[in-house]
């Protein structure tokens, strides 16, 4: 376990940390995307908090765990897990994509060495953590590789051509989660290019697929453990999300999927996160939320 391994019941406060900072850095910078960010925040404080293995103040220590955010335009769900983790102080934060900063738009090694990979062109994180893994398998280490996708980039070429190498080389210390919460920039994704059937595709890949409520916490870390103890086979776990998860008004709401709040919708965000939808539901009312593409 990580030393920052957390006790389940601990683990939902961290969620909404995360979500809070997400939200606070997204407003400060101007840009980015809120909505893919907010939907893997259970998933990322169950991997971060609870099933890594990592040393932040040795982050190339040669047992860790590895990470890689194949979807990189979700980029602020990570970088508040780090800053809670202890990989840079919290006030790091608020420099999001800002010139210079090593919080960068999209993960880059050069600027934040912490990370695995450069990623943020959908479709090549798995490529990579299939390249990870299969040297943690070829060195016999005890390192575990876990790969965040998102389900529009499953639409990308690379990520198949990587699932059948994976499948193939029987990669069983790789494990991928699907971040599926429906949409992708243009819209809803099974309206540009329906995955589905997800499961019985990746199977047939020869993966260890299993699914669940992605903001289930339990059901989660359950899915990660017996991934874990499946032999000769890389391993997907379709997280069922909701896009913008946490606050009603960005909640599969398309318009929110690489647009900034402003600095009201950050008040009520805020708000809303600590408990309170007064402020949210006024700016509903009023209709001053913009809606994006179904």
């Amino acid at each position: 376990m990580a030393p920052q391994s957390l006790p389940v019941a601990e683990l939902p406060v961290v969620a909404k940390e995360i979500r809070k900072e997400i939200i606070r850095m997204l407003g400060t910078a101007g840009s980015g995307h809120p909505g893919g960010s907010l939907s893997a925040a259970d998933l990322i404080t169950c991997l971060f908090f609870h099933a890594m293995k990592y040393d932040p103040r040795n982050p190339h220590w040669e047992e860790r765990d590895r990470f890689v955010l194949s979807k990189g335009h979700g980029c602020p769900v990570v970088y508040a897990a780090m800053a809670l983790a202890g990989y840079f102080p919290k006030e790091l934060l608020g420099t999001l994509r800002k010139l210079g900063s090593p919080l960068q738009g999209h993960p880059d090694t050069r600027h934040l060495p912490a990370l695995e990979a450069c990623t943020g062109s959908l479709g090549q994180g798995l490529s990579i953590s299939s390249g990870l893994a299969l040297a943690a398998q070829m060195d016999r280490k005890d390192s575990w590789v876990y790969c965040l996708l998102s389900d529009g980039e499953t639409e990308e070429g690379q990520t198949w051509e990587a699932a059948a190498f994976a499948g193939f080389h029987k990669l069983e210390r790789l494990i991928a989660v699907l971040d599926y919460n429906k949409f992708q920039l243009d819209g809803a994704v099974k309206d540009i290019l329906d995955p589905e059937p997800i499961r019985a595709k990746w199977e047939a890949f020869r993966w260890h697929v299993q699914e669940v409520d992605g903001h289930d916490i339990p059901q989660i870390l359950q899915a990660l453990e017996k991934a874990k103890q499946v032999k000769g086979q890389p391993h997907l776990i379709i997280a069922n999300t909701v896009k913008g998860k946490g606050v009603s008004f960005m909640e599969n709401n398309n318009y929110f999927h690489g647009v900034a709040p402003t600095s009201e919708e950050v008040q009520a965000a805020l708000k809303e996160l600590d408990g309170d939808p007064s402020l949210s539901q006024a700016l509903v009312a009023a209709g001053k939320i913009k809606k994006g593409a179904k």
